[in-house]
């Protein structure tokens, strides 16, 4: 995909969502960060079905250490892996408590240091919660990102670092939900809606040419 077309594609993604928003529920920057922690490979949904209890219960960091793991993995089990991430949820307040005065550090390094906090949850926490340009990249943006020729890469971090390379800059604080978007709804893994597509014009795999089989990319 040419420059300009880039330009063009996210104008035209733009303009159909202006402000486009996380499909994640939350209330504040705490609540942020540990639906985004539950939400590895869990669907929006179905972590928000759960957090709606959870985040009644325990909507701060202390809170969340008083409920003790047990009753966090019971009120998370129905998210895949709620075992290991109860554990992680409950380890990353305490050090919340204990490091950071309750409150969630705005830094890179700090976050990755939260347990089950990755890169890809730094940069949507870094993104959504502080306004910062950064592209997290999971396997509806690495799909989008490789398929149409935007930014192919062979892993997360290759198609993180393209995209941002490629993006113009004032696109970049909405870039990662516009591609999210794009790919949970059209630009989808087994049957691509290009039929629909808004954005097909500048996409380097035309309709005609992109099969109802192909497969998602892994990110």
């Amino acid at each position: 995909m040419q420059a300009e077309a880039v330009e063009r594609f996210f104008a035209t993604l733009a303009a159909s969502n202006p402000q486009p928003q996380t499909e994640l529920e939350y209330t504040s920057v705490f609540e942020l960060l540990a639906a985004v922690l539950l939400s590895a490979q869990a669907t929006d949904v179905s972590v928000n079905k759960a957090t709606r209890r959870l985040f009644v219960l325990a909507p701060g960091p202390q809170a969340m250490i008083d409920l003790g793991v047990d009753r966090v993995t019971e009120l998370i089990r129905t998210i895949g892996l709620f075992r290991t991430k109860a554990r992680n949820l409950v380890k990353t307040c305490q050090i919340l408590v204990e490091q950071h005065g309750g409150a969630v550090p705005r830094s890179r390094e700090a976050l990755e240091a939260l347990p089950g906090v990755g890169r890809k949850t730094a940069n949507v926490v870094l993104n959504v919660a502080f306004g910062e340009p950064t592209m997290a990249v999971d396997t509806h943006v690495f799909r989008v990102s490789n398929r149409t020729g935007l930014a192919p890469g062979r892993n997360p971090l290759e198609v993180e670092r393209a995209l941002l390379q490629r993006i113009p800059p004032v696109y970049l604080e909405g870039a990662h939900h516009w591609l999210i978007l794009h790919g949970r709804y059209v630009c989808t893994a087994r049957s691509p809606r290009c039929q629909v597509c808004a954005v097909s014009a500048w996409c380097d795999h035309p309709a005609s040419t992109i099969g109802a089989g192909e497969t998602d990319g892994q990110a």
